[in-house]
């Protein structure tokens, strides 16, 4: 056996390999579990601070003693790792614990329910030990030449307890990719993202609308997710401080952007960036649509145009990078981005469908619908892939250690140094009290905001 310990991150990289071959001990992880966020609880509150429960709830169909392993991912700009259990779970009343078999002609008496576990908050590890049981002798021999086991001889009926917190986070030699040009890449991925999902704010590739209601009704996603209305357990924040229900923490934030872009977040909703820089009107009448939204862009009687700014209207990097993406996607300015990001991607079926669209062939909303679906999904996987390979572990490095890695040289910057040498940055209230490297074409951002989180000792969560 090896007296070198792996790090934490090379674990779970050998738990996500081989997550078919492991069970969790769910009873032991939740006795033992701290809460890193704010308790949410089912319901609305009414004008008098009140909770009012929703008409349904959800029953696990099992009272399983273990569950899968389950999957694992790395936060976007803190240094925190999640572990995401997913478990069967059935609808029945709140009142009486009647069962709901079938909602709008789909049965729903085997919904699944994700649980979200934090084994690693802002560098710190929160899951001190993993009890499980290993079904693969290849799996144990591995996880015993990494030094994590202890047991001489394999036996898949024992339970093994897997130390997390006697590891160090990340490897000494760790090796990072080059994160140059990723940024634009992302940006222009999140532009697009946000134009399709504003288009299927409302609309189903599978269901109807009245499906959808249904839906909605018994607390459903159109993905047949389950999606209950949820509220902080405290009506008053402060409240909540004094009296110890909430306390609050640093946590340090990592963020890559370009030079003229800060990060991400400085983007605006498709909406609202649609409301900003174009018009929407009818085709017969000329009437001008007040609050455009994507939404109505399947209404075969409104068409677009760009809007007149005044003189006074500031034209931002953001901007710059946006409008020529919804100029090609609405069809004013044929300039190949949209279709070269989806082709990327793997979306040719939307690509073509906006080319044809352009062309003047009449495109049914279904078929539409379709692509804009499948063109969201397959984006979305482009990018997180992106943060998963390439960004996220740089992030945890910086986070988990306040260090850049070695081979990575930078001096570090202030806000007003970074504004001085890249003067399009714009900085938050927060980021105005953080460091900035620049590294290649790219900026890193660190910075801490308040984040709170209820106090209590440990925390069982139910479905």
């Amino acid at each position: 056996m090896t007296n070198q310990k792996i790090s934490l991150v090379e674990l779970i990289q050998i738990f996500a390999q081989y997550r078919n071959n492991i069970i969790v001990n769910i009873k032991h992880l939740q006795e033992h579990y701290q809460r890193t966020g704010i308790k949410r609880v089912r319901g609305v509150r009414n004008e008098n601070g009140e909770l009012l429960q929703p008409w349904l709830r959800t029953e696990y169909i099992d009272n399983a003693e273990y569950v899968g392993m389950g999957e694992f991912q790395f936060n976007r700009n803190t240094a925190t790792i999640n572990m995401l259990v997913k478990r069967k779970v059935k609808l029945a009343k709140f009142e009486d614990q009647t069962p709901t078999l079938e909602v709008a002609g789909l049965l729903v008496n085997d919904l699944n329910t994700f649980n979200n576990y934090t084994l690693v908050s802002d560098g710190k590890i929160n899951v001190k030990s993993l009890q499980v049981k290993i079904s693969s002798k290849k799996v144990f021999d591995l996880l015993k030449v990494k030094g994590i086991l202890d047991a001489e001889e394999f036996d898949f009926r024992a339970e093994y307890t897997i130390q997390l917190d006697n590891l160090p986070l990340v490897g000494a030699n760790s090796r990072y990719s080059s994160i140059d040009g990723l940024f634009n890449e992302l940006a222009e991925i999140k532009v697009l993202t946000s134009i399709i999902c504003a288009h299927l704010k409302k609309e189903s590739d599978v269901f109807i609308e009245a499906q959808l209601d249904e839906f909605k009704k018994h607390y459903l996603s159109k993905n047949i997710y389950i999606n209950f209305p949820t509220t902080n357990e405290y009506a008053d924040i402060n409240e909540a401080l004094v009296n110890g229900t909430l306390d609050s923490r640093f946590s340090y934030k990592i963020d890559i952007g370009s030079q003229d872009i800060l990060n991400l977040s400085k983007f605006p909703s498709a909406n609202r960036f649609l409301n900003r820089m174009y018009r929407l009107y009818d085709k017969e009448t000329g009437e001008i649509i007040i609050k455009p939204s994507f939404e109505m862009a399947f209404n075969q009687n409104l068409t677009v145009r760009q809007r007149l700014l005044s003189s006074r209207t500031k034209i931002t990097k953001v901007d710059e990078l946006m409008k020529p993406i919804f100029d090609d996607f609405l069809g004013l300015e044929q300039n190949g981005l949209v279709g070269g990001i989806l082709k990327k991607v793997g979306a040719d079926s939307l690509a073509q469908l906006l080319q044809d669209k352009q062309a003047g062939k009449q495109i049914s909303k279904e078929e539409m619908v379709a692509a804009l679906t499948a063109a969201n999904k397959k984006l979305e996987q482009y990018a997180e892939n992106i943060y998963q390979d390439k960004i996220s572990p740089l992030v945890f490095y910086i986070g988990s250690t306040g260090l850049l890695p070695n081979k990575i040289e930078a001096k570090a910057m202030s806000a007003d140094e970074a504004a001085a040498k890249y003067p399009n940055l714009q900085f938050s209230k927060y980021e105005q009290e953080g460091t900035f490297f620049a590294i290649g074409d790219s900026i890193i951002s660190i910075y801490t905001k308040t984040e709170f989180y209820s106090k209590l000792a440990s925390v069982c969560i139910d479905s």
